[in-house]
């Protein structure tokens, strides 16, 4: 009835993750931003670093958007695909000609 997919993305927040559907894929993107910085009585040091990712997971079918949705919890990222309703069955007969 759908298709469920799960990414564990520690350390993001919820504004740091891009969910999308584009065409026939389901499109993750995300940015981690770190800071670490040391105060000392003669020097400052600041150290920046930035990451970026980008998933396309290809689906194996038609996907209601209508009725999708997402979940991040504790650094769990579950999106729930509902299949398009002319999708739902699992086997059709073909008549040979």
């Amino acid at each position: 009835k759908e298709v469920t997919v799960t990414a564990e993305m520690p350390g993001l927040d919820e504004k740091d993750i891009d969910v999308s559907l584009e065409r026939d894929a389901l499109v993750i993107r995300g940015n981690k931003e770190s800071k670490n910085e040391e105060k000392g009585k003669s020097y400052y040091h600041v150290e920046r670093a930035y990451s970026s990712f980008y998933r396309a997971i290809p689906l194996p079918c038609e996907i209601n958007d209508k009725k999708i949705k997402a979940v991040y919890k504790k650094g769990l990222l579950t999106v729930h695909l509902p299949k398009a309703p002319d999708v739902t069955r699992t086997r059709k007969q073909i008549e040979i000609h």
